[in-house]
C-alpha cells in the first residue's frame, strides 16, 4: 500500500492507478486547465483592449472570464493533484482556503451566467427598453451581487464547519485528506442557492427568449415585404436564441451531475465513490473551459479579436480602436 505521507498508519492511502489511466486523467485535466486559463485570458484581453467592446454586456462577460480564469489558474491545478493521487500535500489551512475559493469562484461563475440570461432577456424580449434598463451601473450591481454573495456564503460556510455537523464519522481523519462534504441540511441549502434556484430561473428565461425570438422570426418570414432592419433584427434574435440554448445546455450538462451527487450523497451515507466525485467535479470545471469556446464559435467579435491577439496586431499603436463588431 502507498501512503500520502511517510507517517504510516495515520496517513491517508494514495490511490494507485494503471499508467494508462493516470496518463488519460492527466491529459484530460491538464487540457481543461490550459483551455480554461488561455481561453478566458483571451476574452479578458479582448474586452479590455478593444474600445469598441466596452459595453455593459461585455463588462459582464469580462467579469465572468476573470472568474473562470482564476478558477483555472488558482483552483484546478491543486484539484488535479488531489484527483490523480487522492492526496492533499498542501496543508490544512490551504485546504480550507482552496475549498472556500473553489466554492466562491464556481458559484460566482454560475451567478454570472444567470445575470447574462437576464441581460439577454431585455435585449431580445424588450429591445426598446434595453438601453434604459441595462446600463453600466446595473451591470456593476449584477457583478457585485455575484461576487459578494458567493464570497460571503462560501467563507461563512467553510470556516464555520456547520456543513460537517453530524457527519464527522464519515470524514477522513488521516493525514493528507481534503474534501468538502455537506450534511443533509446544508447539501440541500447550498445546492438550491448556488445552482437549482438560479438554474431554474435561467431555464425559464431562456425558454421565454427562445419563444419570443421564434415568434418574431415567423412573423417576419410570413410578411411579403419586410424592412431590412427588421429582417436583420429578427435574424440576430433567432441566432441569439440558438446560442443561448447551447449555453444553457452546456451549463446543465456540466453542473447538474455535480449538484445531484452533492444532494444525494448525504442521504446514502456518502456511498458515492471517489472516482464518481472526481468525474462530476471536473464536469463542473469544464463549464468554465467551454464558455470561451462558445464565444469563439458564435460571436464574430471574439474571432476577430482572437486573430488580432495571435498575430500580435494589438501591439501596434492605435490597435485598441480597431473595428471588432461587424457592420453587416
Amino acid at each position: 500500500m502507498d501512503f500520502c505521507w511517510d507517517s504510516g498508519n495515520i496517513s491517508c492511502l494514495r490511490t494507485s492507478r494503471a499508467p494508462i489511466n493516470y496518463s488519460a486523467m492527466f491529459i484530460v485535466m491538464a487540457g481543461a486547465i490550459i483551455l480554461t486559463t488561455i481561453g478566458n485570458l483571451m476574452v479578458i484581453i479582448s474586452v479590455l483592449h478593444f474600445k469598441q467592446l466596452h459595453s455593459p454586456t461585455n463588462f459582464l462577460i469580462l467579469s465572468l472570464a476573470i472568474t473562470d480564469f482564476l478558477l483555472g489558474l488558482v483552483i484546478m491545478p491543486y484539484s488535479m493533484v488531489r484527483s490523480l493521487t487522492s492526496c492533499w500535500y498542501f496543508g490544512d489551512l490551504f485546504c480550507k482556503l482552496h475549498s472556500c475559493l473553489d466554492m466562491t469562484l464556481s458559484t460566482t461563475s454560475i451567478f454570472h451566467l444567470f445575470f447574462i440570461s437576464v441581460d439577454r432577456y431585455y435585449a431580445v424580449c424588450r429591445p426598446l427598453h434595453y438601453c434604459r434598463n441595462i446600463t453600466t451601473n446595473v451591470i456593476l450591481i449584477f457583478i457585485c451581487i455575484s461576487w459578494s454573495f458567493s464570497c460571503m456564503y462560501s467563507t461563512g460556510l467553510v470556516f464555520s464547519n456547520v456543513h460537517t455537523e453530524g457527519i464527522q464519522e464519515y470524514l477522513a481523519t488521516c493525514t493528507g485528506s481534503c474534501s468538502l462534504a455537506f450534511n443533509k441540511l446544508w447539501a440541500v441549502i447550498t445546492s438550491a442557492l448556488c445552482f437549482f434556484i438560479p438554474g431554474t430561473m435561467m431555464i425559464g428565461i431562456y425558454i421565454h427568449i427562445f419563444s419570443v425570438a421564434n415568434k418574431q422570426a415567423k412573423l417576419v418570414h410570413n410578411q411579403q415585404y419586410v424592412q431590412p432592419d427588421k429582417a436583420k433584427n429578427a435574424r440576430a434574435e433567432s441566432k441569439a436564441a440558438k446560442t443561448l440554448s447551447i449555453v444553457m445546455g452546456v451549463f446543465l450538462f456540466c453542473w447538474l451531475p455535480f449538484f445531484i451527487v452533492t444532494v444525494v450523497d448525504p442521504y446514502t451515507n456518502f456511498s458515492a465513490s471517489e472516482d464518481v466525485y472526481n468525474i462530476v467535479l471536473w464536469f463542473g470545471y469544464l463549464n468554465s473551459a467551454m464558455n470561451p469556446v462558445i464565444y469563439a464559435l458564435f460571436y464574430p467579435w471574439f474571432k476577430r479579436s482572437f486573430a488580432f491577439i495571435l498575430k500580435g496586431y494589438i501591439l501596434k499603436a492605435g490597435s485598441s480602436f480597431s473595428q471588432m463588431l461587424s457592420s453587416n
